[in-house]
């Protein structure tokens, strides 16, 4: 299978070409400026790949939760790429995609990102028998102190917002809550998307680019949006 993802809902900007068992990517943080690196990204791994957008079987995306502009970037490329080439699109989250990045530690997953505005976006993962991640809890924007876990075994605590609030850090001095493994620096990456593309793919999760929708989470982002349009 051919699949190519990005991603540029957080701070990171990545890409990854996925065929048969080669993943090829492309990963920076550039903080700001995801617009100007991303279509560059998806020609380099093309190139390096030897393919063109119409030898791919299919597009997969960040769909979100993470800033509003950098979701926003992540979908409309995608849905013009798959325009132009007549390709069918994966959206996946990026919370699921932060979780992946964790999922040999433990079987279940705390993925938890920095939303700004004193808030988080978070949700619980358990993993496959194929190692591949999927939500226990719905994802969930709120504040620091609201993120809770259910596992009563080991769990590992993934993604920046970890390391933003004190209110969580907290938890992991508690012996009676601390995880198995705790990796705060984590942001989502492109070559999980693709990982858990394929499953989704093969599950029926491939929809045509304009039902490639963005996830926000923030209510009133979205409401201030459509009050302008």
């Amino acid at each position: 299978m051919k699949l190519l993802a990005l991603d540029t809902a957080m701070e990171a900007c990545s890409v990854a070409l996925l065929t048969g068992e080669t993943l090829l990517t492309r990963y920076e943080e550039p903080g700001r400026g995801h617009a100007e690196l991303i279509l560059p990204m998806v020609d380099a791994v093309l190139r390096e790949g030897a393919l063109g957008l119409r030898d791919l079987d299919g597009l997969a995306v960040g769909r979100g939760p993470g800033a509003f502009t950098g979701v926003r970037i992540a979908i409309s490329v995608a849905q013009g790429l798959a325009f132009g080439a007549g390709l069918k699109i994966v959206p996946v989250s990026d919370l699921a995609a932060l979780a992946q990045r964790g999922a040999r530690e433990a079987g279940t997953v705390l993925a938890c990102s920095d939303a700004r505005m004193g808030e988080v976006y978070w949700a619980e993962f358990g993993v496959d028998a194929d190692g591949l991640v999927k939500a226990s809890t719905p994802e969930r924007l709120s504040g620091p102190e609201e993120v809770r876990v259910s596992a009563n075994g080991r769990w590992t605590a993934v993604g920046r917002g970890w390391a933003a609030y004190p209110q969580l850090k907290a938890r992991l001095n508690d012996p009676a809550d601390r995880p198995a493994a705790v990796h705060d620096s984590f942001l989502p990456r492109a070559e999980e998307i693709v990982r858990l593309a394929v499953r989704d793919w093969h599950q029926g999760g491939a929809v045509a680019p304009e039902e490639a929708l963005p996830v926000y989470l923030r209510d009133r982002v979205t409401h201030n949006l459509s009050q302008k349009t």
